[in-house]
């Protein structure tokens, strides 16, 4: 499968770019092509324009400004997220990217006032993140990242593909113990990819 990465952490050396480094690995020896985007690295701009925010709803207009970003979206079989929960959200990068990016008529359309999927090339879905917080404090305020993936991200690619979620909660009192156990949980988890 072409898969495409989104890898959205700017420090290289933490928890979360030695498991953007394992997805990498633990795909392509299974055989996919990865199509590896590390938004930081890109410097891909997340902020939305004033023009682009006119040319929204105009998707010859709106696609010219991210055209690269599209092509490489519509190319991909697959998409696999790996980024940190930062204040119960995504990263300011990678929801800059879905601003961006996912515009009408690339990863949605509206039908009648209705707003239907449009990714239907993305057949299989899956997110790798980092919580600071206990599983139980997510879940107080309705873990807002893991519904994202689950129901919207999940709303806008083929109806019924499959949406996986790992996470590892309590990242400020994990140990190397836990952090291997969930390493060992994301390579099985590309490795069935």
């Amino acid at each position: 499968m072409n898969v495409l990465l989104l890898h959205a952490h700017p420090v290289e050396t933490s928890f979360n770019a030695a498991l953007h480094r394992l997805i990498v690995e633990r795909l392509t020896a299974k055989g996919h092509a990865v199509d590896d985007c590390d938004l930081y690295a890109e410097e891909f701009d997340p902020r939305l324009s004033r023009q682009e925010r006119l040319d929204y709803h105009d998707p010859d207009r709106s696609i010219e400004h991210v055209r690269p970003y599209v092509e490489r979206l519509r190319a991909a079989d697959a998409l696999v997220l790996c980024y940190p929960v930062w204040n119960y959200g995504y990263p300011a990068i990678l929801k800059g990217f879905f601003d961006r990016v996912f515009l009408p008529g690339v990863s949605f359309r509206i039908v009648d006032g209705r707003v239907e999927g449009a990714l239907h090339n993305i057949t299989k879905v899956a997110a790798v993140t980092s919580y600071g917080g206990t599983r139980w404090r997510a879940v107080l305020i309705g873990d807002p990242p893991r519904r994202l993936v689950k129901r919207l991200l999940w709303g806008t690619v083929k109806p019924g593909a499959p949406v996986e979620y790992l996470a590892h909660y309590d990242m400020n009192r994990s140990t190397d113990a836990s952090r291997k156990r969930f390493m060992d949980k994301v390579s099985s988890a590309m490795d069935r990819f």
